[in-house]
């Protein structure tokens, strides 16, 4: 297979898994439902049961949030507890057992976990970005066993940044064709989001004809190791870490051709990044609610303010006020956005692909900057008491400062307004 694999043959391969598709979508659905049934992870029924059940969560991982930062406690249990919930399932089709949830759903799921700990809302969002590769360009073999693994309660990782490249997408692990069709995958992957506790390991790399492809590793795969050692200043538990692959054997039906999703018209970009949008946004939300307890609760007033209490301070309402707007300004453009892509994805093409790049992009280069304005303004209507280490508020900001290096807004502002002034539709490389 080319570099440059024709629009047709990616126009073939997508009509052969869509007729194979409706073939066996009894069989793919019963298989998914046996795999389901064995009591490891509960099935959600739709989009009003994922959203319950992730309120729920996100009120029981708020309790010890804090202290699993301080102390760079990994949210194993609280993991279990997402995988045996069923959201992680929320998106396998709904012929295959799944809910199939809007994207809107999708990301107030991710809003209301990250208000609550957004190191645990970052670890699945490679989950669904892959399970989402899955859905467009696994075989019908492909996507019955893997939406089996999922609705089960499987997690998926990732590995797919390397240190010491050109830039992000210089991909240089490869996948080598072996005689009998099966591959050896051979690299490092540096920020490895949530790979430590993964059941399935995706791994970006390109085969001879430097084509992009994802293996699906298991994590009991021999020559692959995963290390803890993740050590950056936020985003402190998220399961991250270097991923090690030394001559890893994976057969052939373990492996899906990536290059193709950026053939057509594609929502793979926007929807990661209504994703990451989601996490800032619910990062900027977790930050207000702190903020308003502390100066409820704990903050004297100013002395010249006249006032008893910090709450009846003018210059304290003013302050709350401007945030509030931020808060909910991101939270629209987190809907716009969602609404945008599941539009798109009832009918798909260039256009309505480019509407959704663009809102998604819009939305997340807003709640970024609101995500790091309002976790440092926390201090700022807090006074001096929030500033102390054992509060450990500042957790807030340090996850908002790193979450928001994942990929500069400012080439997504610039996307928006070639898009808006020239009509330059957004690039189909999977982060916009």
């Amino acid at each position: 297979m080319s570099a440059n694999l024709s629009a047709e043959a990616a126009s073939a391969h997508a009509s052969e898994t869509a007729a194979s598709e409706t073939a066996s979508s009894e069989t793919a659905s019963s298989e998914a439902a046996a795999a389901a049934g064995g009591g490891a992870a509960k099935v959600i029924a739709d989009d009003v049961e994922a959203l319950s059940v992730a309120a729920a969560l996100a009120d029981e991982f708020r309790t010890g949030a804090a202290d699993r930062d301080a102390e760079r406690r990994l949210p194993r249990a609280e993991l279990d507890r997402l995988s045996g919930s069923g959201l992680l399932a929320v998106t396998v089709p709904a012929e295959r057992g799944g809910a199939d949830v809007t994207q809107e759903t999708l990301a107030e799921v991710f809003r209301l976990l990250a208000s609550a700990d957004a190191s645990l809302a970052q670890i699945p969002q490679s989950h669904f970005v892959y399970v989402n590769v899955i859905r467009r360009q696994g075989t019908v073999e492909q996507r019955a066993f893997f939406f089996g693994e999922v609705l089960a309660g499987r997690r998926f990782g990732n590995a797919q940044s390397e240190a010491g490249t050109k830039h992000v997408q210089d991909i240089r692990t490869r996948l080598a064709r072996q005689p009998d069709g099966s591959y050896l995958l051979t690299g490092v992957k540096q920020y490895s989001t949530g790979a430590l506790f993964a059941d399935w390991i995706p791994v970006l790399a390109r085969t001879e004809d430097d084509t992009l492809h994802v293996a699906y590793v298991h994590r009991d795969a021999e020559g692959l190791t995963v290390v803890d050692d993740w050590d950056g200043m936020g985003q402190r538990t998220t399961a991250s870490g270097t991923v090690r692959l030394d001559s890893v054997p994976v057969p052939a039906d373990r492996v899906l051709p990536h290059h193709l999703t950026f053939q057509g018209p594609q929502l793979h970009g926007a929807v990661a990044q209504l994703l990451h949008a989601a996490i800032d946004a619910g990062i900027a939300a977790g930050a207000l609610s702190e903020a308003v307890d502390f100066v409820r609760t704990k903050s004297r007033p100013w002395f010249e303010s006249g006032f008893e209490t910090a709450a009846e301070d003018p210059l304290l309402i003013q302050r709350f006020g401007e945030l509030a707007v931020q808060v909910r300004a991101t939270e629209a453009l987190l809907g716009a956005a969602a609404r945008e892509v599941d539009s798109a994805r009832a009918g798909l093409t260039e256009e309505s692909a480019a509407e959704a790049s663009v809102a998604v992009a819009a939305a997340k280069a807003h709640a970024a900057a609101t995500a790091v304005e309002v976790s440092s303004a926390l201090f700022e209507v807090s006074g001096t008491r929030s500033a102390l280490d054992s509060l450990n508020l500042h957790r807030h900001w340090r996850d908002a400062r790193t979450h928001t290096l994942h990929d500069p807004a400012r080439w997504k502002i610039q996307h928006i307004g070639r898009y808006v002034l020239n009509g330059t539709l957004p690039p189909r490389h999977g982060l916009l």
